[in-house]
């Protein structure tokens, strides 16, 4: 866009040119024919701003990229950083054994939960701090269970992609949520669900220094089973 950023001038670029710019760009696939067609939109007849309007147009498109680029350049250098001091952490090679937990929902999850073992007393106290964990209230013989409204916000977020992107990356994960999803639950229920049951593993692997292993968490069986099954 910043080679053609007004109609004028991407009447000028020709077919070899717009081939060029689509290699630069990373295309390498019917690139022929794509230069062809861009060439075919850029020279078609289309309305038009007066040519003073259409030049400044033009040069607010250029600034807006500019600050587009900055921005991706900041989020790419923020990303190299994150990733070059969590993976020196002693808990991160736990934390991205569990499936969906990429260097940086990781990173996330580690500044929010901490490394301070004895933070939370067992399991269940993360679970609700992660809003995991639903409350019951229960009032003569009436008992009510609702989803947890005070939590960490930033926690539940990690969460909602920890959960969502384990459903490709663990089998065991993708039965679980599909079972809920058969039982009744709706989406954001059985990944809350499934956040609660990943949150009690990873509360055992960190107090144990164990590695996730998905036997053990939706296998079934055996003492592992017993001890993630959370």
């Amino acid at each position: 866009m910043k080679r053609a950023p007004t109609p004028t001038v991407g009447a000028q670029l020709t077919t070899v040119k717009l081939r060029g710019l689509l290699v630069k760009a990373g295309r390498s696939r019917y690139i022929d024919d794509h230069a062809v067609a861009l060439r075919s939109v850029f020279t078609s007849e289309q309305l038009r701003q007066p040519p003073q309007i259409e030049e400044a147009m033009g040069i607010h498109l250029v600034a807006l990229l500019h600050q587009l680029d900055a921005g991706c350049d900041a989020e790419r250098q923020l990303g190299e950083a994150v990733a070059e001091r969590f993976t020196a952490h002693p808990d991160a090679s736990i934390i991205t054994s569990f499936p969906g937990l990429s260097v940086v929902s990781g990173a996330r999850l580690l500044g929010e939960i901490g490394d301070d073992r004895s933070r939370f007393a067992d399991a269940r106290g993360l679970k609700a701090y992660a809003g995991a964990a639903p409350v019951t209230r229960a009032s003569g013989r009436k008992t009510v269970v609702s989803h947890r409204r005070i939590k960490n916000n930033r926690l539940e977020a990690v969460g909602s992609s920890w959960t969502l992107a384990s459903l490709r990356a663990s089998p065991g994960a993708r039965a679980h949520y599909d079972q809920r999803r058969a039982h009744g639950d709706w989406n954001r229920q059985a990944q809350r669900h499934l956040f609660n049951k990943f949150l009690g593993q990873l509360y055992h692997c960190l107090q144990t220094g164990r590695s996730f292993d998905e036997q053990a968490a939706f296998g079934g069986g055996g003492e592992g089973a017993s001890l993630l099954a959370a």
